[in-house]
């Protein structure tokens, strides 16, 4: 019976962690236990993870620069063209990204992938957002390392983190957070 309940477990919750092709654990390492769909809340106390930076050369070659929208709601979103769920949120970011002059998102992709694949890609899928290819090998080091895809955290106008999710995330979780931390901060 013990057996039974943690295949029924397992069956349930495997799907929730969403897609982590690529996600190995550290060398030495035990795998990880699945992620929870939505892992919400201020990052760890550790000030560069509250303040994160972020620089980032964009697929048309321009610089992007977290600590330039200061001021403005940041939502940087770790994807991959190979994530379903991570396909499914491009158009409603690019949406919240229109809609909204105090809310900039950025599209980090978190996959080898050469720059005229993704330009490619995005012919087909395209995004309003900024969109930059990130080193799989070498992410971003103010921010965790996505443990599955989509990742997203969500900065507030002054650069701290205000809540990050694992998982699809919807514009309409970002507005209410954004709501939340605005009248609680």
């Amino acid at each position: 019976m013990k057996l039974r309940l943690d295949a029924l477990l397992l069956a349930f919750c495997l799907p929730l962690v969403a897609c982590t092709q690529g996600a190995a654990p550290e060398a030495g390492s035990a795998a990880p236990s699945p992620p929870s769909p939505q892992e919400q809340g201020p990052a760890a106390d550790d000030a560069a993870v509250q303040r994160p930076a972020l620089a980032v050369t964009l697929l048309d070659g321009s610089a992007w620069d977290i600590a330039a929208q200061r001021g403005r709601w940041v939502v940087v979103n770790f994807w991959a063209t190979w994530c379903k769920p991570c396909l499914k949120e491009i158009p409603d970011l690019s949406a919240l990204h229109d809609a909204r002059e105090d809310v900039e998102v950025i599209g980090l992709a978190y996959e080898e992938i050469a720059v005229e694949d993704m330009r490619a890609f995005l012919q087909k899928h395209p995004a309003s957002y900024p969109i930059a290819i990130v080193d799989v090998y070498a992410p971003p080091a103010d921010f965790d390392t996505p443990r599955g895809l989509p990742m997203t955290w969500l900065i507030a106008p002054d650069g701290r983190v205000a809540e990050k999710f694992l998982g699809p995330v919807t514009s309409a979780d970002l507005t209410r957070a954004i709501e939340a931390a605005a009248t609680s901060g």
